[in-house]
């Protein structure tokens, strides 16, 4: 599965990314606002993640530059599946490219990539000292629960707060959103 939006092209990571996703995201700060990804980041572990099974329903993406040079990798994205029932959108952009719009691009695009795949609800949720994470998910139009709960990172090893957030897709507007995407 891939998308396009005016910037981006999000797709899966190919063995062959292993270099290119050990560069765009072996930097401390942005692993400790991670759950999964180990400090120190090795290239071992972008190779462990690249293979990884990944559920057709619950899709994960590389995401890279579309401006008509070679394409850069600028992060990752994706839904996980969760134990509340619901799948959770997780993402992470390299340093620096940040304050460019292109969570909010890609979470948009899976966005409408999880109403087609027939969810309805999902979750997300960013470590308290994360002010950043949670201005990109209101702006895809997330709604804060006024739950805050402990989460390990393994990148900080410890647990920390996280506020979590919520958002319901109805038919409708997971279509729209796809048809959007597709036109751009």
């Amino acid at each position: 599965m891939f998308a396009v939006t005016p910037r981006l092209l999000l797709r899966p990571g190919w063995p062959e990314d292993r270099d290119s996703l050990f560069a765009a995201i072996n930097d401390e700060t942005v692993i400790r606002n991670l759950a999964s990804a180990p400090w120190p980041y090795r290239r071992e572990d972008a190779a462990h993640f690249l293979a990884m099974s990944r559920s057709a329903i619950h899709p994960n993406f590389l995401i890279f530059s579309r401006n008509g040079r070679t394409p850069v990798l600028l992060g990752g994205i994706g839904l996980d599946d969760r134990d509340e029932g619901h799948p959770e959108l997780g993402y992470w952009i390299a340093r620096d490219h940040w304050g460019c719009g292109y969570a909010t691009e890609a979470g948009r695009a899976v966005l409408g990539i999880a109403g087609a795949l027939g969810h309805r609800e999902i979750s997300a949720e960013h470590f308290s000292d994360n002010p950043a994470s949670g201005q990109v998910l209101r702006k895809l139009g997330f709604r804060p629960t006024g739950r805050c709960t402990p989460r390990y990172s393994k990148g900080r090893g410890l647990k920390d707060d996280t506020v979590r957030f919520s958002l319901s897709l109805s038919e409708d507007e997971a279509a729209d959103e796809v048809m959007r995407d597709i036109a751009a």
